[in-house]
């Protein structure tokens, strides 16, 4: 009984630090997303090839990197959970978007992408770099640091 009463008398402090738990979690989940485009949202944030066909001019105001994926793809699947952290850990200083290259034939096209995952590399001033493949978190930060972040 005693054990009863104890448990009792904790529960509603048991549940106001579970509550506060669930509020910093919801802080730290109020950071930029990853975000799937279509082709409008693609030609507005990344690059107006239909403007543009023949000159890059990147229309972002970060860096960022494109991840051509397939909802069927084992690698794309493997990659995804990096991606995730690799946004939260690099918020505020690049994007990361996705495109479902099923839903967006046209623009996997116009990057010759024929395998996913492939990754578009865009740094502010030059054109972008291609890796294709799930590559290490390793390998992923070094190409944002010396690719993307690089300092002139």
């Amino acid at each position: 009984m005693k054990t009863i009463v104890t448990f009792l008398a904790l529960l509603p402090m048991l549940v106001l630090y579970a509550g506060n738990e669930g509020t910093a979690d919801i802080t730290k989940e109020n950071k930029t997303k990853i975000m799937e485009l279509t082709k409008d949202e693609f030609i507005k944030r990344v690059y107006n090839y239909e403007a543009n066909p023949k000159e890059w001019k990147y229309e972002g105001n970060k860096p960022c990197i494109v991840d051509f994926h397939a909802t069927w793809c084992a690698p794309c699947k493997m990659l995804a959970p990096t991606l995730e952290e690799l946004n939260q850990e690099y918020n505020g200083q690049i994007y990361i978007y996705k495109v479902d290259v099923d839903k967006s034939p046209e623009l996997a096209a116009i990057f010759g992408v024929r395998s996913v995952p492939t990754l578009l590399w865009i740094p502010m001033e030059g054109k972008p770099g291609v890796s294709q493949g799930a590559l290490p978190k390793s390998q992923l930060e070094s190409i944002i640091k010396n690719t993307l972040l690089k300092k002139e």
